[in-house]
């Protein structure tokens, strides 16, 4: 009907696209929608956001970051040598061997949270348990190495040695020490008991080592900073934020808590196996809570509401979703403001962001002219003929071409653009079996002629480097750049392909494979195009504040990922089970819903039973990736698993989004920077 109609397209003008199975027809005005009309429809709807948190700004002024005095430390005067040594060796100080110890100490963390993660698969649980025995070991040391220097760190010192550890022994950094290894030693004296009941839990602490890395970039440990930089702001937002967030609870619990309208999965945790409705989602205030979150986030994983409930989500993606997201924002912000302050980040005068050697080098050669080359001036002329060919000649700034050149540059685009419309076209089934998917076919005969014309002006670049600035006259250096890997990676596939093809190593999905790689071909545009090539300038400008705000979101991804895995890895809602068993036991029989974990109903019933999400570590490293991601695949959790939702929407998803908005407006920066660059160069020509 029209009203389902448009309640559907109501979302799909949100940016959310619950439905895929459209027709082609469909299909079409879907992706207009999203390319197009998403944007204009949120206007109304940023503006209010926009509109709420200026005059937030307007009547409260943010208040400034508190200037921390340090505590009055004891001397550290008078300490044993080997209080010193301890301390220096274990924090990378005085020596190679400390350094190379303290970048141990890192590495070892990374392996050991990739073996937590690995080890929670079904049939690898004792995967590299040895290394993990040995990384205990390591870690210990290194603990009782700081317990002995404590008394040398300004953090914990003091005139006695004694309340030094006994400060550094309640240190939260000592807490996540402690919480990683202990597990281990109390696993191997008691063999058999609740430590061994509990292992999947105990080996989730050893994900706490992450935090430790937030010692030397520091991350996590910065939120309260931005919380005492942002407190009035996120004090009236948030305030905002919550009010709505529980009216249009109540709102959503009202209508729905007595839907019956829609029939979904069963929902057994939640006490309904057959016949079950929205209602039961909503069947108490607390239990929608979660799900009202989501839809405020702006993600509508559910739809299947009658028309009381798509009546209030209207005005929730109209009137609210833009002014919940501000307190996110704001915590994005600060947490941003504050790493940049903290991490010194500017932009000298004489210096524009991203550059590094090549951008100096590549000014320095202004007005130099080429070296010759070493096999006389014959060689010298080619090269001047096919740099002209390539790129042309700067004419008073302007670019000018023979006509040789226009051309070769026009057939050399249209031929990008045909090898990218091939891939695509080869990969649809029924065009493959009209052309013939044998080896030979129309599609590998042009593939070849293509190859032939890439390698050719790869071959003519590398020769002309010599003479081109922007290879820093350079074969070599051509070969480093953006230009030069791209123009390497649209040939060498290909003749990887035809050596292996060729010694019978081949198969075909292998071949599919190499055939997918001729679609990074489009990258080849960017020599007509800038905008990947400038990729390099926006890591360099941004690279400060993505260290923390990386190991931020890795930390968020990873610590919100265990507690999901814990929380939820058998919860029955998640639960499939034979057909041929009950879900409901009778007579003294259980059924698949009535077992605590899907273990032990495999027990019962050997290999009949299975979770589909939460199963593993990875699995649930992809969906809360997902989550973070702004989309919510799976909503009926536990009231463990909703806290941690409920985590997630608040500021989660704004703290793990900050280094991708970082580096836009890094990219929009650099961006900007050339503009201005051609302007300026435009203003010096007239």
């Amino acid at each position: 009907t029209i009203p389902d109609s448009m309640w559907i397209t109501l979302l799909n003008l949100s940016g959310e696209c619950p439905l895929g199975h459209y027709s082609v027809v469909g299909k079409v005005l879907i992706g207009v929608i999203g390319l197009f009309a998403t944007a204009i429809f949120g206007v109304p709807i940023g503006l209010l956001g926009a509109g709420f948190e200026e005059m937030v700004e307007e009547a409260i002024e943010d208040t400034p970051d508190e200037e921390r005095t340090a505590l009055p430390h004891a001397s550290v005067t008078g300490l044993g040598a080997t209080e010193r040594a301890c301390y220096e060796f274990v924090n990378g100080i005085g020596s190679k061997a400390a350094r190379w110890f303290e970048i141990f100490i890192y590495l070892l963390i990374g392996v050991t949270v990739t073996i937590g993660i690995v080890q929670t698969v079904e049939g690898h649980e004792t995967w590299l348990s040895s290394v993990e025995s040995l990384a205990v070991v390591v870690f210990t040391a290194e603990y009782a190495i700081r317990l002995v220097g404590a008394g040398a760190d300004p953090e914990f010192a003091s005139s006695n040695g004694f309340v030094s550890r006994v400060r550094f022994f309640l240190s939260f950094y000592s807490v996540i020490d402690l919480l990683a290894i202990v597990p281990y030693y109390l696993a191997v004296a008691l063999p058999g008991s609740w430590v061994d009941d509990h292992d999947g839990y105990f080996r989730m602490l050893r994900l706490m080592r992450l935090l430790k890395l937030d010692k030397h970039v520091p991350s996590i440990s910065l939120i309260d900073d931005v919380a005492r930089l942002k407190r009035n702001v996120l004090m009236v937002a948030g305030y905002a934020a919550g009010t709505l967030w529980i009216l249009f609870n109540a709102a959503m619990y009202v209508v729905e808590s007595d839907d019956n309208s829609q029939e979904i999965d069963p929902l057994p945790l939640y006490g309904c196996v057959d016949n079950c409705t929205m209602a039961v989602r909503f069947k108490t205030f607390f239990s929608s809570f979660p799900l009202t979150g989501i839809h405020l986030t702006g993600d509508f994983p559910l739809i299947e509401y009658g028309w009381p409930g798509r009546f209030v989500l209207f005005f929730m993606v109209i009137a609210a979703v833009g002014v919940v997201s501000i307190p996110s924002g704001v915590i994005a912000s600060g947490f941003a403001e504050i790493v940049q302050s903290k991490s010194g980040v500017q932009t000298s005068s004489s210096k524009a962001a991203g550059d590094d050697w090549y951008d100096i080098r590549w000014k320095e050669l202004e007005g130099v002219e080429p070296p010759p080359s070493r096999f006389g001036p014959r060689v010298d002329a080619l090269q001047f003929k096919a740099k002209e060919y390539l790129d042309g000649t700067q004419v008073d700034g302007v670019v000018v071409r023979t006509k040789a050149s226009a051309v070769g540059r026009l057939l050399f685009v249209s031929l990008i653009v045909a090898n990218v419309l091939a891939v695509i076209l080869e990969s649809i089934p029924e065009i493959d079996y009209i052309v013939g998917n044998e080896r030979g076919n129309a599609f590998d005969a042009f593939e070849a002629w293509s190859v032939f014309f890439f390698s050719l002006d790869y071959a003519l670049r590398l020769f002309s480097a010599q003479k081109s600035r922007d290879a820093l006259y350079s074969p070599w250096v051509y070969s480093q750049t953006f230009f030069g890997i791209v123009d390497l990676l649209s040939i060498l596939p290909w003749y990887i392909e035809a050596v292996l093809a060729s010694s019978g190593k081949l198969s075909g999905d292998e071949a599919r494979v190499f055939r997918v790689f001729r679609i990074f071909r489009i990258l080849q545009l960017e020599d007509f195009v800038v905008a990947f090539s400038r990729l390099d300038n926006v890591y360099r400008a941004s690279k400060g504040v993505l260290k923390a705000t990386g190991l931020m979101a890795l930390i968020i991804w990873i610590g919100s990922s265990a507690l999901f895995f814990i929380f939820e890895s058998d919860n029955p809602n998640f639960r499939e089970c034979d057909g041929s068993v009950p879900l409901i036991g009778e007579g003294g029989s259980l059924g698949c819903y009535d077992f605590e974990s899907t273990a032990a109903c495999n027990a019962v019933y050997p290999g009949m039973c299975s979770q589909t999400v939460f199963t593993n570590m990875p699995s649930t490293l992809f969906y809360v990736a997902v989550f973070l991601g702004g989309e919510w695949g799976v909503v009926d959790f536990t009231w463990r698993g909703k806290i941690v939702c409920i985590f997630l929407c608040v500021a989660g998803i704004a703290l793990y989004s900050i280094p991708v908005g970082t580096l836009f407006d890094s990219f929009g920066a650099v961006i900007g920077l050339v503009e201005e660059e051609d302007e300026e160069e435009d203003d010096e020509e007239k």
